[in-house]
């Protein structure tokens, strides 16, 4: 027969007269190093004790410590756009990436998904003979395609890892998560009253993924990415942390801005001469806040600062099983953020995130009821601009920007077989699509030109390796653009354009600035006037990348854009008719019945005895949401306004047997009714004085009520409520084909400020 296998071997009558042939499994040598790359989201350039905060983060600062702290390193001003040049080493335009994975826009730079012609570091590893594990937040596949059904395609399985555990999305709730083990769903192993937090959940995984390995074949390294939900909003910590900040920021922002400039400064951070920028446009001085403000704002930052010291204190975990496992000389670790502190909190910070996207404005003499739930399960916030300048010190504005504020990250490289210059510092300008050249380089492998029998995208990125042990080397790294939005910026051998633009101004009218980047790390002396040749120069500059790289067309759209979502692959039916059949998974808000902000009616076919009781459809979180249920035989819908708990029951108990149970939902305005049915027949109704457009992070359950309880009536239970009895389908038909401009836009707004 034909040869398919290349056998090198010969075959003769018997095997006598025959040469066996045994083909090898591909292995990167013996003194390939293992790697792990620990990713933090939202997370600024001085948040670090070693980059200097003065919050407690004992366990990185010991990583720097061992190893090497890089003071001029970037990414993108976003998430999934750095998450795709990190794991692949190009530009996050040119492999489509434009913006965060929610949303495609039709264009070849924003699919919502990586390219097939860039493989990621995984999937070049894995060929190698690396075992590959991912963990925390992915965030890089189509969310239409985030739900049980797939595709899967782009998910981490699909894309070079061999293990997953975490969750898909931009954000998770950290005490009641999505999460996703390989390519199914399942719920949390614990609950908060367990003592359950996912930041440990994920270091316990890493480690049985590595002992897994190790223990069987401890010749084979690992590559691992660990990708926390740490620091990206909800900020959320075990009460013990919470309580360990208590009063640790009273001081105010500004304070607290001054010291740990001036740590940074003692710790060699910054250029000599650098300035710490004026506070951005919208941030109070801490003086002129009102005492609920500065009240509000303290206990705000000490969830933060709570979330990341938990988080810490998990890494020390890894690191020590590295120890126990013996493996911890040839491992090169990585950890970095994925971009500057995040400004979606805004000037007051939010307690619950969803109020804001209902355009519920929460204001501080409000939220101060309930300030202390900040940092628990039943809270989802984020804080205010100012302490998300701390966080960024010394530099201005935040993520989603391109100025420094949003792309310039901490980044420590450890490596004790590699890196010998322990706790040195490093100056040289990188970016992020310079680490998997760097781990290339460390291997002693090349990315293939053509993988799966598909051409490759050239590698945009420059490996790092030469600074391991030239402090003072040239940086090999010169030229860099950046865009966000119409944000734009280019950075050329020490120089830095940039320009912050506003959405539906011209592109032609932005006014792009100048500085000296070298020495002006800070961007406080704008050049732009006084070196004007130099300044379009830069600019021309930035046009030939835009066009090399895949950034055009430039395109400024936020809402409309998340409104648009997948044209080519959306998983609702154009009849708007949705058919449910249970045991399910549960469903990603992106792929349910988007029922916000309309009317809608859904049936149900039930099955039950007398005294079989559970939920029938859930959506959301004990912080928002409702609930379709039987409770004590009788019928109840709880709608669940951000704690407001607005019930209908039937008077009477409903039957046994085989029942359709219904519901009509019904908004009028900025209010709606809600009526409950049996066979038909109306049982109860009431009137509902608001109605939530966007109801919640978390997507909907058939037939058990998926993460924390929405409904009052069994708020102590925590196995979900499974129905009792057997249901054959529950069908929702969407009365309007599409919501109000003002529901779309609150969902788009919901989208964009979770990411």
């Amino acid at each position: 027969m034909k040869d398919y296998e290349g056998f090198q071997g010969s075959i003769g009558r018997t095997y006598k007269d025959s040469v066996p042939d045994w083909p090898q499994r591909p292995h990167p040598g013996e003194s390939a190093p293992n790697v792990i790359v620990i990713l933090f989201d939202d997370l600024g350039f001085s948040h670090l004790g070693c980059y200097g905060s003065t919050i407690d983060t004992p366990n990185i600062d010991l990583l720097a410590a061992q190893g090497l702290r890089y003071t001029n390193f970037h990414v993108t001003p976003l998430c999934s756009p750095t998450r795709a040049a990190l794991l692949t080493g190009r530009n996050h335009h040119a492999v489509g990436m434009r913006g965060v994975s929610n949303f495609s826009s039709g264009f070849p730079h924003m699919r919502g998904q990586i390219s097939n012609h860039a493989a990621t570091i995984a999937e070049v590893v894995r060929d190698q003979g690396y075992a590959t594990f991912a963990l925390g937040k992915w965030h890089l596949c189509p969310m239409a395609d985030a739900s049980p059904a797939g595709p899967f395609d782009q998910w981490p399985l699909q894309r070079g890892f061999d293990r997953f555990y975490g969750f898909l999305d931009g954000e998770t709730d950290q005490f009641h998560p999505d999460l996703v083990y390989d390519n199914h769903w399942i719920e949390a192993p614990g609950r908060p009253v367990d003592g359950y937090h996912l930041s440990e959940d994920l270091v316990d995984h890493a480690e049985q993924f590595m002992h897994d390995s190790l223990s069987v074949r401890p010749d084979r390294p690992f590559f691992m990415y660990l990708a926390f939900g740490a620091t990206h909003a909800p900020h959320q910590a075990p009460a013990e942390y919470m309580e360990k900040y208590r009063g640790a920021f009273d001081e105010g922002w500004d304070v607290m801005r001054d010291r740990w400039f001036k740590r940074q400064q003692e710790l060699g951070l910054l250029p000599a001469g650098t300035e710490l920028a004026p506070r951005n446009p919208g941030v109070e001085a801490w003086q002129d806040l009102s005492d609920n403000q500065q009240r509000l704002a303290c206990r705000l930052q000490e969830a933060y600062a709570a979330f990341l010291d938990h988080t810490d204190v998990q890494i020390g975990r890894l690191l020590e099983s590295l120890q126990q496992l013996g493996v911890e000389d040839n491992t090169m670790i990585v950890l970095l953020s994925d971009n500057g502190a995040s400004q979606e909190g805004g000037p007051f910070g939010v307690l619950h995130e969803m109020k804001f996207f209902n355009m519920m404005i929460e204001m501080p003499d409000e939220a101060i009821h309930r300030i202390d739930e900040i940092g628990g399960p039943h809270s989802h916030s984020n804080y205010p601009w100012g302490w998300s300048q701390v966080g960024n010190t010394p530099f201005k504005f935040y993520k989603q920007n391109t100025h420094e504020g949003g792309i310039h990250v901490p980044l420590i490289v450890k490596w004790p077989k590699g890196v010998q210059d322990s706790g040195g510092l490093r100056d040289q300008f990188h970016h992020v699509n310079d680490i998997a050249p760097t781990i290339y380089e460390a291997i002693g492998i090349t990315p293939p030109d053509v993988y799966r029998g598909l051409e490759q995208m050239p590698i945009s990125g420059v490996p790092m390796n030469y600074s391991f042990d030239e402090k003072d080397a040239e940086t090999t790294k010169l030229i860099q653009y950046y865009e966000m939005v119409g944000h734009r910026g280019i950075y050329f051998a020490g120089w830095k354009a940039v320009t912050r633009h506003t959405p539906g101004v011209s592109f032609d009218d932005d006014v792009w600035e100048l500085y000296h980047i070298e020495h002006d790390r800070s961007e406080t002396v704008n050049l732009a006037e006084a070196q004007p040749e130099r300044l379009q120069e830069m600019i021309a500059l930035w046009w030939e990348e835009a066009e090399k790289e895949g950034v055009l067309p430039l395109d400024d759209r936020g809402l409309e854009l998340f409104s648009m979502k997948f044209a080519d692959r959306t998983p609702h039916p154009v009849s708007r008719k949705y058919v449910y059949r249970p045991p399910m998974s549960p469903l990603p808000t992106q792929v349910s019945a988007s029922v916000g902000g309309r009317s809608w009616d859904l049936d149900a076919k039930v099955r039950r005895q007398d005294g079989q009781n559970g939920v029938i459809y859930a959506t959301g979180t004990e912080n928002s949401g409702f609930s379709f249920f039987v409770h004590n035989d009788h019928l109840l819908f709880d709608y669940n306004v951000f704690g407001e708990h607005l019930v209908v029951e039937s008077p009477q108990k409903i039957s046994g047997g085989e029942v359709m149970l219904s519901l009509k939902f019904r908004r009028t305005g900025k209010g709606g009714d809600v009526a409950i049915f049996e066979n038909g027949i109306e049982l109860a109704k009431m009137d509902l004085p608001f109605v939530m457009r966007m109801i919640s992070s978390v997507g909907s359950s058939v037939g058990y009520d998926h993460g924390s309880p929405v409904a009052a009536e069994y708020s102590e239970r925590v196995d979900g409520y499974h129905f009792e009895g057997r249901i054959d389908f529950v069908e929702i038909n969407l009365i309007s084909s599409r919501p109000d401009a003002e529901t779309d836009g609150a969902r788009a707004r919901a989208e964009m400020g979770r990411q």
